[in-house]
């Protein structure tokens, strides 16, 4: 959150960028977070926490939608080397998210593969129609990163690591307009 804070203010410290750090991280990797965010070009995180070669782990689907591979995926740094936080990173005006409200609002499938993000995210369409709002998909946005983030602590192989205080697994949405980051849930205490 120190490197968002940077983002924000534009005081960045562009860490861990260089030569050297190339050569450190080249046999070894020992990244402190996992970060399974959006595909959207808008929210790269390795710039909006200021982090640098070999700090996060990073992994971006649409809508932060997950099947098995990517839950594999994060599951991989905190199984593999005690990476001990997980972030979903959710945001302002998905386009995904939108496309996935409007299709399961319509009853109108997409097209191809795109209809499989719709599917992983209909659990999210679900809760945001209970839950109202001023605007439906920022509201099913917030979801997806709830729903996503609980679906994550509370997972066969990483829940024993969040009941034992060794990871965090943090729900977060990304400001496009301002660059902030909001903690939703998780936030280890």
């Amino acid at each position: 959150m120190e490197g968002n804070k940077r983002w924000v203010s534009g005081d960045l410290h562009h860490p861990d960028r260089d030569p050297n750090r190339r050569q450190l991280v080249a046999q070894h990797q020992e990244p402190f977070g996992s970060i399974l965010s959006c595909i959207d070009s808008r929210v790269p995180p390795e710039l909006l926490f200021d982090t640098g070669l070999g700090d996060l782990y990073v992994m971006r689907t649409g809508g932060e939608a997950i099947d098995p591979v990517v839950t594999g995926s994060v599951e991989y740094g905190p199984m593999t080397s005690g990476t001990p936080l997980v972030v979903v990173l959710g945001h302002q005006r998905c386009g995904a998210v939108a496309a996935a409200y409007k299709s399961l609002r319509d009853g109108k499938p997409l097209p191809g593969n795109l209809q499989a993000i719709v599917k992983a995210l209909e659990p999210a369409y679900r809760q945001a129609v209970r839950q109202g709002g001023a605007d439906p998909v920022e509201t099913m946005a917030r979801a997806q990163v709830t729903v996503t983030a609980a679906d994550l602590r509370s997972n066969q192989d990483l829940g024993p690591l969040v009941a034992k205080g060794t990871l965090a697994v943090v729900g977060a949405y990304y400001s496009l307009d301002t660059g902030k980051v909001e903690v939703l849930s998780g936030a280890p205490s």
